[in-house]
Formats: C-alpha cells, structure tokens, sequence
C-alpha cells in the first residue's frame, strides 16, 4: 500500500468493522440495493472472480454459496474487515473463497499471472482510491480478455440528495460531493474519498466497452434517509419501481449511486 493514503483508508472502516453488518441487516434498502447489484453480476458468465473492497465478505459468502464452482477472491485495504471475511469462509468451510488484505494497486503481485473473468465492486470501493484512471489500468491487466467488471459508485451529481438536505438549509452537507475530496457519509469522522459523475468515469474507463449503466435512488430515498424510508413503508417499492422507469432516460445519471458494467475490448483468443 502506499503510504499515508490506503493505511488511514484501511483505518477507517478497521473501526467500522465491528458493527457492520449488523447496520446492514437493519437496512431493507440496502438489501434490495445490493441483490440488485448481484442481479447484475449473474447475468454475466464466470469461473473466476475478484471482488474489490469485499468488506467483511457478505457477497463473498453468497457467491461462494451460490456458486461453488467459481473460485472467488477478495480485497480491501482494512485487516479488520478482512479477518471477519476469513472466519466467515472458515466458518462455512468454503474452498474455493480466498480475501487478502491489499489494494487494487497490490493486485498484479498479489495475483501474478492470475487473470479473472468478472470482477466487480459493490457500493462505492473504488471511490477511495487515489487514482481512479490509473486502477482502471490496473483491473484491465487483471481481466481476462472479453471479461467483465461490474462496478458501483458514489455520485458526485445526487440531485435528490442536494435538494433534500437544501430545503433544510444544510448547505455544506448539500455541496459536499461536489468538492474535490468528500468526507463520506459519516458526520462524525472523515473518509478521504471523492464522488465521479458518470462522465469521469467513462473517461476513466475508457479502454473498456460499456454493456450496461443504471441509477439508484434517483427519486427513492438513499438508504441513509433511514426515517424517510421507514416513513414511506410499502411506498418505497413504488419509488423503486420509478427509478428502474427512469433508468430509461437521461436522469439515470443524477441517483445516489451509478452502476456501470464495463468490458475488457479484446475479444478472447
């Protein structure tokens, strides 16, 4: 890892270990967020699979569950997070599941002359790391050719977001993605991170071809919005059901998250 960056990053969610998926649990939008992500990632053929930022491996549990065929490997800059993933693979005997504490950057040496068929990241990873376009190089060398990465992000343009915390006068908190470092979503402590609107992202990415892109939260509560989205009751799945219209047209671009599945250009030999 280089030093002084993915060391405070790892730090971060080192602390947030603990409680996590017990937040997640508690979170229904969350859920339906993250089996929409998994949806995703099915529609696509593999055998060989990274998950970037794999937190504390609740997706690396359920492919590897799910797919017993599939050899899975899993990253991410905190030891913490890494260690609940490895007793949760240990603990439900999988085989065929591996995590490693490392960054994209340490993939080439982690990995050598290992090439996967899909890699994907889930709610945000790759917005931590320091230089967007260059682990696009990076995850290129690591994709096997014709295969495919579906990747989450925090978006920088959340219209709905800006307009919410507006109206209640909480500027800062409105403007925050906008800044060139944003602090995450925690009040109370600071993730150096930054948010991509789905322009840089292509730019970033541009070696790849796009098979598919789609926007969450757009009119829905983000998952955050906790007692709006307990407020909304069964409502939420009509907003839900909106925001799935909506990814039809160009506002799909102003959720709280973009999702782009991207693959490598070369066709396989």
């Amino acid at each position: 890892m280089k030093s002084g960056f993915y060391p405070d990053i790892g730090k971060y969610y080192d602390t947030d270990a603990a409680d996590f998926d017990d937040r997640y649990w508690q979170n229904p939008v969350l859920q339906q967020m993250r089996q929409s992500f998994r949806e995703e990632v099915k529609r696509h053929p593999f055998l060989t699979v990274l998950e970037i930022g794999c937190g504390t491996g609740i997706d690396l549990l359920h492919f590897g569950i799910t797919h017993p065929q599939v050899q899975l490997s899993g990253i991410d800059v905190s030891k913490e997070m890494i260690r609940l993933s490895i007793n949760k693979i240990n603990q439900n005997k999988l085989t065929n599941v591996h995590a490693y504490t490392a960054s994209v950057e340490e993939c080439p040496e982690l990995f050598q002359d290992q090439k996967f068929d899909l890699i994907y990241v889930f709610f945000g990873a790759l917005n931590t790391v320091e230089n967007l376009a260059q682990n696009a190089k990076f995850l290129k060398g690591l994709l096997k050719p014709g295969g495919r990465m579906v990747l989450s992000f925090v978006n920088r343009w959340y219209v709905g977001g800006i307009l919410l915390e507006s109206v209640r006068f909480r500027f800062a908190r409105a403007t925050s993605r906008l800044h060139p470092v944003w602090k995450g979503y925690s009040p109370s402590k600071d993730l150096h991170s930054r948010c991509y609107t789905p322009g840089e992202i292509r730019r970033a990415f541009s070696e790849f071809r796009i098979v598919r892109h789609h926007g969450y939260c757009i009119l829905h509560p983000a998952w955050y919005y906790t007692r709006m989205n307990q407020k909304l009751g069964r409502l939420r799945r009509i907003f839900w059901l909106m925001d799935e219209w909506l990814n039809h047209t160009a506002l799909w671009r102003f959720g709280e998250y973009t999702l782009f599945t991207f693959q490598h250009a070369e066709d396989p030999c």
